[in-house]
């Protein structure tokens, strides 16, 4: 009896401290610091086993797919075993508005099954019909996308059906909101919430996409909070994020700017995103994302700096 007085006191002290305990919750990086998917150049003296070793090293258990990655998934699991390290997931892009559904199903059956055979139960989807993400001349603020009905409502039964076809292997599809998309802001994440089924998509909570969209990335925790799947955690350098708009620069041309930084690194503050996630007993992966320009932020100090802040602020 009195060692469960001991126990309680303490778990009691760790609340009140504003550490939240995470029973359930695995600590994964993404490759994207390492080498940029979307602009090679970036990081490119870097290889994937340095990557992943450098993962290891900074107390990272788990990370999602990089350009680099060999596809071979026996290989992959060697490389990734003998560093105590697993896949968590890996990003999908649809074109559910843009090109007919059959196209995005057949590509997404080759990438769940790839995900599955490596252990990873969470498909990370974005809708890439329109998007200027990936447009290094394209004005971010001024240029995203905006749905009509008629491409929400192929959205919103594509991921249904992409939702039905991951629930088949006991997997689950977390939407990634994401700057330059459809699916931005605070309420386009609102209309797809209401409008997929909730058996079926879940939600990828990004705190730097939301903030970076002038969104409130507490908001859309507090309302979402039984939806979602996934987690990135990532800052954002407010100044720059500023200049971004200001000068009506690209997504890409901000990554090189600095706009993302590591969580306790940048503007955000995460307190409150740890107390939500922790009462909510939420369960699944973290993971630090935060694409910079690897010669002006070496990635392995970065990762061990974000592995300091994630364990001062919770019990990981």
């Amino acid at each position: 009896k009195l060692i469960n007085q001991v126990v309680l006191i303490d778990y009691i002290i760790i609340i009140l401290g504003g550490i939240y305990m995470f029973e359930d919750v695995k600590l994964g990086i993404a490759p994207i610091a390492w080498t940029n998917d979307d602009m090679p150049d970036l990081g490119s003296e870097n290889t994937f086993e340095q990557c992943i070793s450098e993962m290891a090293l900074a107390g990272f258990t788990g990370c999602e797919v990089g350009n680099k990655y060999p596809r071979d998934e026996e290989l992959l699991k060697k490389k990734l075993e003998i560093r105590g390290m697993q896949i968590a997931g890996a990003w999908f892009s649809a074109f559910l508005t843009s090109k007919p559904y059959e196209e995005t199903k057949e590509a997404f059956i080759k990438h769940r099954d790839f995900l599955y055979n490596m252990g990873a139960r969470i498909i990370v989807v974005s809708e890439q019909g329109g998007s200027v993400q990936g447009q290094i001349d394209t004005a971010v603020f001024d240029k995203k996308p905006i749905f009509t009905e008629e491409e929400w409502t192929k959205l919103v039964e594509g991921l249904n059906k992409l939702g039905a076809l991951a629930k088949e292997k006991g997997m689950k599809i977390a939407y990634h909101h994401h700057m330059g998309t459809g699916v931005q802001t605070e309420g386009e994440v609102d209309k797809l919430m209401s409008l997929t089924d909730k058996e079926l998509v879940y939600l990828l909570y990004d705190t730097g996409h939301l903030a970076y969209s002038g969104d409130n990335y507490i908001s859309v925790l507090k309302k979402y909070i039984d939806r979602i799947a996934h987690v990135h955690l990532k800052d954002i350098r407010q100044d720059a994020v500023d200049k971004v708009k200001k000068e009506h620069l690209s997504f890409l041309q901000g990554v090189r700017l600095g706009t993302f930084t590591v969580p306790g690194d940048g503007s955000l503050d995460f307190s409150e995103v740890f107390k939500i996630l922790g009462e909510a007993s939420y369960k699944g992966w973290f993971i630090v994302e935060a694409e910079q320009d690897p010669a002006l932020a070496n990635p392995f100090e970065y990762a061990v700096k974000a592995r300091k802040f994630i364990k001062e602020n919770t019990n990981l």
